[in-house]
């Protein structure tokens, strides 16, 4: 298995004790650079793989696809964690990795460790305050959405196709022993409650 690990912002004390535990059980564990690096330290000897910053993206699949080749044998028969700065699943490096590996090496299971995001960790480190809806951009096109407190989840994703939005995943009380979660639109029910969330995509 590849698991995509989240290391949190950059200091030491605000990894989680899951991102702990699956470093120090891994039989490999990669990061992308120095700061992730000195953070699994502690815990495992990682190996760094090179990820440039670039905008090229034929390049970039190129390298995607070289680190896929390089761990995917790795990965089917053992477990391989990749630390990150941030969380694995927004803007992250191990996004695309995930996606090469899934494509060229469908076998390989993959999975994520969430990680304190840059977005929650700006909020703390500044002391700003966010209560209502919010907006997070690269510049990119937006294709994502996020529905908190979605107590009606199917008037939300009506809403939602009437922006373009087509793909759909109902969760509630994650991470919880009451953990909820449906990725087929037609299984969605009508209700939710404080703690469901719906996710739409634009494909």
């Amino acid at each position: 298995m590849l698991i995509g690990v989240g290391l949190g912002p950059g200091d030491p004390e605000l990894l989680t004790l899951k991102a702990v535990n699956i470093l120090k059980n891994s039989d490999k564990v990669y990061v992308p650079g120095e700061m992730a690096a000195k953070l699994v330290e502690p815990y495992a000897t990682p190996e760094i793989l090179d990820f440039p910053m670039l905008r090229d993206y034929d390049v970039l699949n190129e390298v995607w696809k070289k680190n896929a080749d390089l761990i995917a044998e790795e990965s089917r028969n053992g477990n391989v964690a990749f630390g990150l700065i941030g969380d694995p699943n927004f803007f992250s490096t191990f996004t695309h990795l995930k996606r090469v590996m899934n494509k060229h090496y469908p076998d390989v299971e993959t999975s994520t460790v969430p990680g304190i995001s840059s977005i929650t960790s700006f909020a703390a480190r500044t002391d700003a305050e966010v209560d209502t809806s919010f907006e997070v951009s690269d510049g990119s096109e937006t294709k994502h959405k996020i529905r908190l407190k979605a107590t009606r989840p199917k008037e939300i994703m009506d809403d939602f196709k009437e922006e373009g939005y087509n793909e759909f995943i109902f969760a509630e009380r994650l991470f919880s022993d009451r953990e909820v979660i449906v990725k087929n639109s037609e299984e969605i029910p009508e209700k939710g409650n404080y703690f469901s969330i719906v996710y739409a995509k634009k494909n």
